[in-house]
């Protein structure tokens, strides 16, 4: 005779800011799979029990970054986090930190702004001829920047963060990681603009160092280690202003 499925709770906050006043919990008992992660469970429930659910994702294979959520309070990516690790109750919530724009999916645009400000792309103070060939980099200098790239802009470490928490206008830590990633980049020229962004109120000086964004973060990225090299790189490019005038050689 087969065993009964397995059964879990999952305790989902709704929120609909077209209707509702402050937002409230529904719960789910639904039978689950050993090998499911918290979005299969998720899904689950939109297709088989409730289809006003709202939540979001893509990818599931921890790429798009699109389905990061709180799970029993901590930040983390749902179609990486296998049901396994939880006991009979789940607690699924939006991610902290960010407005809520209907039930686990919030609102990213001012995540974007801080995105666009720190200029995550490549700046050449000159560009190149045709000619001249491609940009080339030793493993040593491609390894200066390379685990910074790997961030996928989920949020969980704006979630996680502390500073983000109590100072909205904080740049956050992948802000200043995909900014710093391309300051570390030989291949650029834009540092002195990013870093009057990071010098600015709510710039990297701003960070406490809790380190919870690197804790949290699904990438294996070090977004604490990016904010306190751009600290010392900004304190060091301050100090040289004073010997050297901004914009010449030493």
């Amino acid at each position: 005779m087969s065993s009964s499925p397995t059964k879990k709770t999952f305790v989902v906050t709704r929120f609909d800011p077209d209707q509702d006043e402050h937002p409230r919990t529904d719960t789910y008992e639904i039978p689950v799979r050993e090998d499911w992660k918290v979005l299969d469970a998720l899904n689950y429930i939109k297709d088989e029990v409730d289809p006003t659910l709202s939540h979001r994702w893509s990818c599931r294979m921890a790429v798009c970054g699109s389905c990061g959520m709180q799970v029993n309070g901590e930040p983390k990516l749902t179609c990486k986090t296998a049901l396994a690790e939880y006991g009979d109750t789940v607690v699924v919530a939006p991610l902290a930190n960010f407005p809520v724009v209907r039930d686990l999916v919030v609102e990213m645009e001012a995540f974007m702004e801080k995105f666009k400000a720190v200029k995550p792309w490549m700046i050449h103070a000159k560009e190149r001829a045709a000619e001249e060939g491609t940009y080339l980099q030793s493993p040593a200098e491609l390894q200066a920047f390379k685990q910074f790239s790997m961030c996928i802009n989920c949020m969980l470490c704006y979630a996680a963060c502390p500073v983000v928490a109590n100072e909205p206008s904080f740049l956050g830590p992948a802000a200043v990681a995909l900014g710093h990633r391309y300051n570390q980049d030989s291949r650029d020229d834009g540092d002195a603009e990013r870093n009057e962004v990071f010098r600015e109120d709510g710039g990297v000086f701003a960070c406490s160092y809790a380190n919870e964004c690197s804790e949290v973060c699904p990438k294996n990225v070090d977004p604490a280690a990016a904010v306190q090299q751009a600290k010392l790189l900004n304190v060091l490019d301050w100090a040289k202003s004073f010997v050297v005038p901004r914009g010449g050689k030493s």
